[in-house]
């Protein structure tokens, strides 16, 4: 079994073959896709294909960095009342993203850390989205006195960030297609980091892994990552496939 720990399955670039791609996948072994929320636009959507696939789609709710504007206390808000009103799969996905913009870098901090302390108040994972930010981050992350489980989405780090997180605590890698990239160096990463330390994910439709580079990702490939990362650790892909599953139900 494998466990699709990030996926935007309710994204409008699925809207034609949504239902096929996921019903393809669990029959090719990939049993759970975890839900991030973007923001409010993104919520019904997202609920719906959870109800769709109850034993297969688990949706998070959470303010993504980049959807944070002027009106971010008012998304913060609707998030919020989601919490208060059902339990999610985690609070995600959330953190800070300076590749685009650093218009709103103080409400982005500000909202990152009021989603970490309701973590801590509802008992929930939080689902970390970095992007040329992870000094910014771990800072923040440094500044709890007591932090929440977490894992670190579409790390593409080096073996230094690597560790640094894993000193957090209960903190977990979410290795995707940028493994397989040729010049990522990600893969030198996986080889010295134990296994016991990372999730998989596809971040579908985005980050499609080698040989669908440049296409449109979908979680069946979730198995060109597993088959990488077997590769890169000399194991077998079943192997692969146990522990970076249980590590996901553990993290969850």
């Amino acid at each position: 079994m494998l466990i699709d720990t990030h996926t935007h399955l309710y994204a409008e670039e699925f809207e034609s073959d949504r239902t096929a791609l996921i019903e393809k996948a669990i029959h090719n072994g990939v049993k759970k896709f975890y839900l991030p929320n973007i923001d409010s636009s993104s919520i019904q959507g997202m609920l719906a294909l959870e109800k769709q696939f109850p034993d297969n789609c688990f949706a998070m709710m959470g303010l993504h960095p980049c959807s944070v504007k002027e009106n971010y206390v008012a998304e913060l808000n609707i998030m919020e009342s989601w919490l208060k009103q059902r339990k999610f799969a985690a609070i995600g996905e959330i953190g800070i993203d300076l590749y685009w913009d650093k218009t709103f870098i103080e409400e982005q901090k500000t909202a990152f850390k009021t989603q970490i302390q309701w973590a801590l108040d509802y008992n929930y994972t939080i689902v970390i989205h970095c992007r040329d930010a992870f000094d910014v981050i771990f800072d923040l992350l440094k500044s709890f006195n007591k932090l929440p489980k977490a894992i670190f989405h579409c790390f593409s780090g080096n073996l230094e960030q690597a560790r640094q997180i894993i000193g957090l605590g209960d903190f977990k890698l979410g290795v995707g297609g940028v493994v397989t990239f040729k010049n990522s160096g990600l893969d030198e990463v996986v080889r010295q980091i134990d296994l016991e330390h990372l999730v998989l994910e596809t971040d579908a439709p985005y980050l499609a892994p080698v040989p669908f580079r440049g296409k449109r990702n979908e979680p069946s490939y979730i198995m060109e990552v597993a088959k990488k990362i077997a590769l890169i650790k000399e194991l077998p892909m079943e192997k692969v496939a146990n522990i970076t599953s249980q590590n996901a139900e553990n993290i969850f």
